[in-house]
C-alpha cells in the first residue's frame, strides 16, 4: 500500500472526503448505498462495498467541486477576492515551489469550500429520511461559517503567494 505523502493527501481531503460526506448523506435514503456502507443491522462492509464507496466518493467529490467551483468560488471573487491574471510564462524553474503552493493552500480551500457544498446537502439527505434536529442544524451553521471563513483565507493567502512567486 502506497503511504501518504502531502500530494495524495491533498487530494484525499480535496475530493475523497466531501464525496464520501455526500455518500453518507445518500446512504440515508438510498438501501444500496446503506448496503455498500454496511450500515444495516445484518450485513457488514465488503471488500465490495469498500470499492463501490471508495469509488462513489471520488464521483460525488468531484460533482461536489464542481458545484464549489460554480458557487463559492463566484461568491469569493464576487465579495473581494480578486481573481487573479497570472502569466504562466513567467513560472519556468519555479513549478515545484507553485506546486507546493498548491498542496498547503489550494488543496485546503478545495477541503473547505467542498465541505461547504457537501455538508449542507448531506444533512437534507438525512433530514428527508430522519426528520429535521435543531442541534444538528446548529451545530451545520457553526461548521459553515468556520468553513465558510477558512475558504476565503485560504484561497487569499494562495493567490498572493502565487502573485509573488510569478512576480520574482
Amino acid at each position: 500500500m502506497r503511504e501518504v505523502t502531502s500530494k495524495n493527501f491533498g487530494l484525499l481531503i480535496a475530493y475523497l472526503l466531501p464525496g464520501f460526506t455526500m455518500v453518507w448523506g445518500i446512504s440515508h435514503v438510498s438501501p444500496e448505498m446503506q448496503a455498500w456502507l454496511g450500515t444495516t443491522a445484518s450485513e457488514a462492509p465488503t471488500v465490495g462495498g469498500f470499492l463501490y464507496v471508495t469509488l462513489a466518493s471520488v464521483a460525488a467529490g468531484l460533482t461536489v467541486s464542481t458545484i464549489r467551483w460554480a458557487v463559492v468560488d463566484t461568491i469569493h471573487h464576487r465579495t473581494g477576492i480578486c481573481k487573479p491574471r497570472w502569466d504562466f510564462s513567467k513560472l519556468g524553474e519555479k513549478v515545484s515551489a507553485f506546486e507546493a503552493l498548491i498542496e498547503i493552500h489550494y488543496r485546503y480551500y478545495q477541503w473547505y469550500a467542498n465541505m461547504l457544498i457537501a455538508l449542507p446537502l448531506a444533512f437534507i439527505l438525512r433530514w428527508s429520511a430522519l426528520g429535521f434536529r435543531w442541534s444538528e442544524m446548529f451545530l451545520l451553521i457553526v461548521i459553515e461559517a468556520l468553513f465558510f471563513f477558512a475558504s476565503r483565507d485560504t484561497i487569499r493567502k494562495y493567490y498572493q503567494r502565487v502573485e509573488s512567486l510569478l512576480a520574482q
